[in-house]
């Protein structure tokens, strides 16, 4: 999910990031608006665009705090023009999906936040005595960003209930086909139906000429395949071994080799990352760029004195899925795999993205070629 979108802030330990959608809205609303209005229209563009990515943020922290509540903690959220898609620990997405009271709860809780948002919006203008105001087109407007912010609230709670995967309906209906069926063939039917909605809409809004019919068709279909992608992505780590994609040759050091030895061995090996091992035992982990910043602040010493002793160890038939989690929820960059306490492989964050691409990729493929014969 992380690709495509960039990293913004962290808020209440949730990382956020804002999907490329998003300057696909903003090119859209700069070719349409500018068309209309002008270019001194462009910084309430801006304005605009900043309250689409406002009201999603709201509709995503509905889900975050609903969902931690339950016991499954948000990890972080990629934004999108239409809603969000959470990234959450996979050991327990699988099982959040399956209670099927457990994911309507949390499905429902973005919606109800758009619903209260753009309730409240109505309000103002109601006390304000201009409540017609609301219905006047155009609803979505750079003239008005107030009938513009109820507007948009409101279509993110009624879209986001449409039962079109990865939409928040989407889900509901994904968690009801995993109570009969295996969650990857839910998710793929869940996908099949949000794709279906896509193509509705695209070609509803080419029909009547509303393109943002259009706009919102393209990013369900986006974010469609982007769930698909990260569920096919868990399935293939989770089915993989440790011991089927180790690197069996790599480098070592022992404590007391000098800072000095170790850059010259860093120097001529393409590892990042080395065990430090003395008499045939695991003992800590050391980093290049640690050898270097040792070296530049102290001078020359021992590697005793500047290796890391926190480190996590896998067996041989651990899961690839495993060492993942071991490596990001400590902030690891290395992962010595044992076989009877004996040192016999090594994965490094590097090497371990790498392989998940690929694997995720080969298993893509293989799916294709399936449904072609």
């Amino acid at each position: 999910m992380r690709n495509w979108s960039v990293f913004t802030a962290k808020f209440g330990g949730i990382e956020i990031r804002i999907h490329f959608t998003f300057l696909a809205l903003l090119i859209f609303l700069l070719l349409t608006e500018t068309a209309r209005g002008g270019s001194r229209v462009i910084p309430r563009i801006f304005m605009l665009t900043g309250l689409i990515l406002v009201s999603v943020l709201l509709h995503e922290i509905g889900h975050a705090v609903v969902s931690s509540q339950q016991g499954f903690p948000v990890k972080g959220a990629v934004l999108l023009p239409i809603g969000g898609l959470a990234l959450t620990d996979p050991a327990v997405q699988g099982e959040s999906t399956r209670n099927l009271r457990t994911e309507i709860l949390i499905a429902l809780a973005g919606p109800l936040v758009s619903a209260l948002l753009a309730g409240a919006t109505a309000v103002v203008f109601m006390v304000m005595g201009s409540i017609r105001n609301l219905w006047l087109p155009p609803l979505v407007t750079v003239a008005n960003l107030g009938v513009s912010f109820f507007w948009i609230n409101l279509c993110l709670c009624v879209f986001n209930l449409l039962p079109a995967f990865p939409l928040d309906g989407g889900r509901i209906l994904r968690a009801w086909l995993a109570q009969t069926m295996e969650l990857n063939q839910a998710t793929r039917r869940a996908v099949t139906f949000g794709n279906v909605f896509a193509g509705v809409f695209m070609l509803a809004g080419a029909a009547i000429n509303i393109q943002w019919l259009m706009l919102v068709g393209f990013f369900i279909f986006m974010a469609a395949q982007m769930e698909e992608r990260t569920m096919m992505f868990q399935s293939v780590v989770d089915a993989v071994q440790m011991e089927d994609i180790m690197l069996t040759e790599f480098s070592i050091l022992s404590p007391a080799d000098t800072l000095e030895d170790a850059l010259n061995k860093a120097v001529h090996s393409l590892q990042d990352d080395f065990p430090v091992v003395s008499s045939g035992d695991l003992v800590g982990i050391i980093t290049r760029q640690t050898i270097v910043d040792r070296l530049r602040a102290e001078g020359n010493g021992y590697v005793q004195g500047a290796m890391s002793r926190a480190f996590e160890v896998a067996s041989r038939t651990e899961s690839l899925g495993s060492a993942f989690r071991k490596l990001t929820s400590r902030g690891l960059s290395l992962v010595p795999v044992v076989d009877e306490e004996r040192l016999v492989g090594i994965v490094t964050l590097q090497h371990l993205m790498h392989s998940m691409g690929l694997l995720a990729e080969s298993k893509r493929l293989r799916r294709q070629m399936e449904d072609q014969m």
